[in-house]
Protein backbone atom coordinates (compact mmCIF):
# COMPACT_ATOMS: atom_id res chain seq x y z
CA UNK A 1 0.00 0.00 0.00
CA UNK A 2 1.31 3.32 -0.93
CA UNK A 3 1.90 5.95 1.89
CA UNK A 4 -1.47 8.36 1.76
CA UNK A 5 -0.40 11.77 0.53
CA UNK A 6 -1.48 14.86 2.73
CA UNK A 7 -1.69 18.22 1.83
CA UNK A 8 -1.46 21.10 4.73
CA UNK A 9 -2.84 24.40 3.58
CA UNK A 10 -2.92 27.28 6.14
CA UNK A 11 -1.68 30.92 6.40
CA UNK A 12 -0.47 30.53 9.80
CA UNK A 13 3.51 29.12 9.46
CA UNK A 14 3.05 27.74 13.18
CA UNK A 15 0.33 26.07 12.36
CA UNK A 16 1.81 24.52 9.41
CA UNK A 17 5.08 23.44 11.24
CA UNK A 18 2.85 21.67 13.84
CA UNK A 19 0.65 19.87 11.30
CA UNK A 20 3.34 18.83 8.95
CA UNK A 21 5.57 17.42 12.04
CA UNK A 22 2.60 15.24 13.31
CA UNK A 23 1.54 13.91 9.93
CA UNK A 24 5.37 13.20 8.67
CA UNK A 25 5.88 11.52 12.46
CA UNK A 26 2.66 9.27 11.68
CA UNK A 27 3.98 8.04 8.52
CA UNK A 28 2.51 10.51 6.09
CA UNK A 29 3.65 11.82 2.86
CA UNK A 30 3.37 15.67 3.19
CA UNK A 31 2.57 18.66 0.88
CA UNK A 32 1.98 22.56 2.11
CA UNK A 33 0.13 25.50 0.50
CA UNK A 34 0.52 28.79 2.55
CA UNK A 35 -3.19 29.93 1.00
CA UNK A 36 -5.47 28.90 -1.59
CA UNK A 37 -3.71 30.13 -4.76
CA UNK A 38 -0.73 27.67 -3.82
CA UNK A 39 -3.06 25.01 -2.40
CA UNK A 40 -5.23 25.07 -5.83
CA UNK A 41 -1.83 24.90 -7.71
CA UNK A 42 -0.66 21.59 -5.89
CA UNK A 43 -4.18 19.75 -6.00
CA UNK A 44 -3.72 20.19 -9.64
CA UNK A 45 -0.29 18.27 -9.79
CA UNK A 46 -0.89 15.95 -7.13
CA UNK A 47 -3.28 13.50 -6.20
CA UNK A 48 -3.56 14.16 -2.52
CA UNK A 49 -5.37 11.60 -0.55
CA UNK A 50 -6.39 14.48 2.32
CA UNK A 51 -6.34 17.68 3.06
CA UNK A 52 -6.20 19.73 5.53
CA UNK A 53 -7.62 23.30 4.93
CA UNK A 54 -7.96 25.97 7.10
CA UNK A 55 -10.85 28.65 5.50
CA UNK A 56 -9.75 32.13 6.46
CA UNK A 57 -6.70 32.86 4.27
CA UNK A 58 -6.05 36.06 2.15
CA UNK A 59 -6.34 35.07 -1.33
CA UNK A 60 -8.71 31.98 -1.93
CA UNK A 61 -10.46 30.87 1.07
CA UNK A 62 -10.44 27.61 2.04
CA UNK A 63 -14.26 27.22 0.83
CA UNK A 64 -13.06 28.28 -2.52
CA UNK A 65 -10.45 25.32 -2.59
CA UNK A 66 -12.83 22.75 -1.67
CA UNK A 67 -15.29 23.93 -3.89
CA UNK A 68 -13.04 23.60 -6.95
CA UNK A 69 -11.35 20.22 -5.70
CA UNK A 70 -14.95 18.69 -5.47
CA UNK A 71 -15.86 19.97 -9.48
CA UNK A 72 -12.59 17.96 -10.43
CA UNK A 73 -13.51 14.13 -11.07
CA UNK A 74 -10.26 12.78 -10.97
CA UNK A 75 -9.89 14.31 -7.53
CA UNK A 76 -13.33 12.71 -6.27
CA UNK A 77 -11.60 10.41 -3.75
CA UNK A 78 -10.03 13.29 -1.81
CA UNK A 79 -10.82 13.83 1.35
CA UNK A 80 -10.98 17.43 3.11
CA UNK A 81 -10.92 18.19 6.69
CA UNK A 82 -11.47 21.87 7.39
CA UNK A 83 -9.47 23.17 10.37
CA UNK A 84 -11.34 26.69 11.09
CA UNK A 85 -11.56 28.68 13.95
CA UNK A 86 -15.03 29.98 12.43
CA UNK A 87 -16.37 27.04 14.87
CA UNK A 88 -20.50 28.82 14.92
CA UNK A 89 -23.22 26.18 13.38
CA UNK A 90 -23.58 28.11 10.34
CA UNK A 91 -20.17 28.37 9.81
CA UNK A 92 -19.61 24.37 9.87
CA UNK A 93 -23.07 23.50 7.60
CA UNK A 94 -21.06 25.67 4.63
CA UNK A 95 -18.36 23.63 5.07
CA UNK A 96 -20.34 20.08 4.79
CA UNK A 97 -21.89 22.36 1.90
CA UNK A 98 -18.93 22.69 -0.35
CA UNK A 99 -17.90 19.09 0.29
CA UNK A 100 -15.63 18.47 3.86
CA UNK A 101 -15.81 15.24 4.70
CA UNK A 102 -15.37 16.76 8.45
CA UNK A 103 -15.15 19.88 9.92
CA UNK A 104 -12.59 20.33 13.22
CA UNK A 105 -12.62 23.73 15.10
CA UNK A 106 -9.47 25.32 16.07
CA UNK A 107 -8.14 24.73 18.60
CA UNK A 108 -8.24 21.12 18.17
CA UNK A 109 -6.43 17.84 19.83
CA UNK A 110 -4.20 16.32 17.61
CA UNK A 111 -4.95 13.14 18.92
CA UNK A 112 -8.06 13.50 17.78
CA UNK A 113 -7.04 14.69 14.68
CA UNK A 114 -5.00 11.90 13.78
CA UNK A 115 -7.48 9.47 14.88
CA UNK A 116 -9.77 10.98 12.33
CA UNK A 117 -7.11 11.85 9.96
CA UNK A 118 -6.55 7.62 10.21
CA UNK A 119 -10.30 7.04 9.50
CA UNK A 120 -10.96 8.58 6.72
CA UNK A 121 -7.70 7.60 5.30
CA UNK A 122 -8.74 3.97 6.47
CA UNK A 123 -5.38 3.61 7.69
CA UNK A 124 -5.05 1.35 11.17
CA UNK A 125 -3.40 2.91 14.04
Amino acid sequence: MKTPHILIVDDEPNIVMSLEFLMRKNGFQVGIARNGTEALAAIDQTAYDLILLDIMMPDVDGLQVCRQLRQQPDRAGTKVIFLSAKSREADVQQGYEVGADLYIPKPFSTRQLMEKVRELLGVAT
